[in-house]
């Protein structure tokens, strides 16, 4: 069961079922005008050569900005904050992305990301992942200050049951696995799957949310995988890449009692779930779905490729480019770290699906370090 104090997807003054151009406009009203929109975005309009408020009209003209989410490493959260909300700063919290490829970005949000939670738990129900009186949850993952352990705590509370967390640091991981400290990435795996066989042993646990890594070192632990196969119905994986065939393992061969579903996305674009399968011969094993329209994805192509930001056709690879409007955020068109794979969409999934999701390798492209997230 959704949680019914959560607002509905057409609040607001950026409803949902906006025709496009209708959906630019009142963003771009909203976060450039000086009684609704931040300080940040305010201040930085009068340096554009053009006029958000009269000049951006489709989401292709959002490339018209700058890429300013590299900014967001250093200026003060405050100034990301719009005035038309009308909440205190302190209504709002702080998100960083994972540091991946160099220092934390900062976010601000309020309420508007509850809505994108509400539509995964809708396609997470889709793939039979338990529901409300079926089980608790048990998060091993990031918390504080990474956006996730929120909302898969949301996820939780949406079917009215307990989420446990097991947190982690993947800044300290990604740091050891940089420095070729393997031996302690490791160790620090088995002291979380030491915490989660506590929880598991004791805990009516249905659901569990972990990486790939995690899962995979899981799974060597004969015990412990015994004891998720009796207990575990849904399996929801995040945070690193996963080939195709360590999707069909872990799906077919070491959770095949589970609903094994994937989620892809990141603190400043938002969550993009794994849509249900059509049964396509053709398609890929996992495809992702951003929340349209507030969280858009174009697959370009990358910089040193003759189609550089240029769209490419369904079935080929590019790079991920997003952008996210939202009352507590607008991010314009900004590339992201990771190759996927254009997918179609389809009728019940308009928006176009990615697939494949690896890490960026072109000349050029960020150094990335996965390590456990």
């Amino acid at each position: 069961m959704l949680d019914s104090t959560a607002e509905p997807f057409t609040s607001g003054p950026l409803p949902a079922d906006l025709a496009p151009e209708e959906f630019i406009h009142a963003a771009m009203q909203w976060h450039f005008s000086p009684e609704t929109g931040s300080p940040y975005w305010v201040k930085r309009a009068t340096g554009l050569d053009f006029d958000p408020l009269t000049d951006i009209r489709t989401w292709d003209d959002l490339a018209r900005f700058p890429d300013v989410s590299e900014e967001w490493r250093d200026i003060s959260v405050d100034d990301l904050v719009p005035a038309g909300l009308g909440r205190a700063p302190w209504d709002f919290q702080v998100f960083d992305s994972g540091g991946t490829t160099g220092r934390p970005k900062r976010i601000v949000e309020s309420k508007s990301r509850l809505a994108g939670v509400r539509w995964v738990s809708g396609v997470l129900a889709e793939h039979g992942i338990p529901g409300e009186g079926d089980g608790h949850w048990l998060h091993l993952g990031p918390t504080g200050p990474h956006i996730v352990g929120r909302s898969v705590g949301l996820l939780a509370r949406m079917r009215r049951t307990f989420c446990h967390f097991i947190d982690f640091d993947p800044r300290w991981v990604k740091a050891a696995v940089k420095e070729s400290r393997t031996d302690e990435a490791a160790r620090y795996v088995r002291h979380i799957l030491a915490q989660a066989r506590d929880v598991l042993s004791t805990q009516p646990v249905s659901v569990l949310f972990a990486t790939p890594p995690v899962l995979e070192a899981l799974a060597a632990d004969e015990a412990l995988l015994d004891l998720v196969r009796r207990k575990v119905r849904g399996i929801i994986w995040a945070g690193t890449s996963a080939s195709p065939e360590t999707l069909r393992t872990l799906d077919e061969e070491i959770f095949p009692q589970a609903a094994v579903v994937g989620l892809y996305g990141n603190t400043m674009m938002g969550i993009a779930p794994q849509r249900p399968r059509t049964g396509r011969p053709d398609e890929p094993p996992c495809v992702f779905v951003p929340f349209h329209p507030f969280s858009q994805v174009q697959v370009v192509g990358p910089p040193d490729s003759d189609a550089a930001g240029t769209p490419v056709a369904y079935g080929e690879r590019g790079q991920v480019r997003i952008s996210l409007l939202s009352r507590d955020l607008l991010l314009p068109w900004t590339l992201e770290r990771d190759s996927v794979v254009r997918v179609a969409p389809t009728a019940a999934y308009p928006q176009d699906g990615l697939a494949d999701i690896r890490p960026l390798d072109t000349d050029g492209a960020p150094a990335t370090v996965e390590g456990v997230y």
